[in-house]
């Protein structure tokens, strides 16, 4: 018989077993694990704090900011306002000037036409009261308008006829519109005695280029609608030796030139009735 050989087995060493991280984290202080994770993230105390501070300086800053925009977003609001203002006191100062230079012209023409002489009636003779109201009643839609104007001057009367009713920009041609207006004009004047004297005034603008071979200058552009005024008076029944047609270019502007309001006051007609002097004939 084969004996069996029994084999002694010898205990094999035991390996040494490696802690987990966590684990050995569970072993760990507490302090020492929280310095453990920051130290894993790449953030330190001083770091985290550093951010910190700088994330409330931020915070603060963009506060302060906001409270300095809003400050001056009621700043601006305050100067709109007042420049608001300022506009409406400009606009207002600007029609009383133009009111005033008006006035000042409208005064040193009734001292011309007094100096010269014109007067004539013995000096105390008013203005035709039958032909002012006349011709207040054949133009009142015009007047309403504020295109012509009607006044009492010295013992005369004024009409004062703005360009657009009259003439196209730029032409010496009456419109239809304007024929009919000088055409009531001579309706109420042409039984008169007075001298009827055309003035032509423009504003300070040279002429355009396009026109210049026909107006070489305001002068020109003047007279020429003087004269064409005077022309439909006479072909409207007033006599000619009444009608005298007088240029002033832009020398004699009731308002000033530098506004596109005041330039259009400057561009007119006026009609004056001016009394003749006893003994002299009817052409000045």
């Amino acid at each position: 018989m084969k004996r069996s050989r029994t084999r002694s087995r010898r205990p094999s060493p035991r390996r040494a077993s490696t802690p987990t991280p966590r684990a050995s984290a569970r072993r760990l202080p507490p302090a020492l694990v929280a310095l453990t994770i920051l130290g894993a993230g790449c953030v330190n105390p001083v770091t985290y704090r550093h951010v910190v501070e700088e994330r409330d300086a931020l915070r603060a800053q963009k506060e302060h900011l906001e409270e300095s925009m809003a400050s001056v977003e009621a700043e601006r609001e305050s100067l709109t306002d007042q420049l608001e203002d300022l506009r409406i006191q400009k606009e207002e100062l600007e029609r009383e000037r133009t009111r005033l230079a008006r006035r000042s012209a409208e005064l040193q023409a009734d001292l011309r036409t007094r100096t010269n002489g014109e007067p004539g009636r013995g000096g105390g003779a008013e203005a035709p009261t039958g032909t002012y109201e006349g011709l207040v009643k054949e133009l009142e839609t015009e007047v309403s308008s504020g295109q012509v104007e009607i006044e009492r001057v010295g013992q005369g009367l004024r009409l004062n006829l703005s360009e657009d009713v009259l003439f196209p920009s730029g032409s010496a041609d009456l419109s239809p519109d304007g024929r009919a207006v000088i055409a009531k004009v001579a309706e109420q004047v042409k039984d008169e005695n007075d001298r009827v004297q055309v003035q032509g005034h423009t504003d300070s603008i040279p002429i355009a280029e396009s026109l210049t071979s026909r107006f070489p200058s305001n002068w020109e552009l003047g007279g020429a609608r003087a004269a064409a005024v005077v022309r439909t008076l006479q072909e409207s029944g007033v006599a000619g030796d009444r009608l005298t047609a007088v240029s002033y270019a832009e020398f004699a502007p009731v308002a000033p030139n530098d506004t596109p309001e005041g330039r259009a006051q400057n561009r007119r007609i006026e009609i004056r009735l001016l009394p003749i002097e006893p003994g002299a004939g009817a052409a000045p």
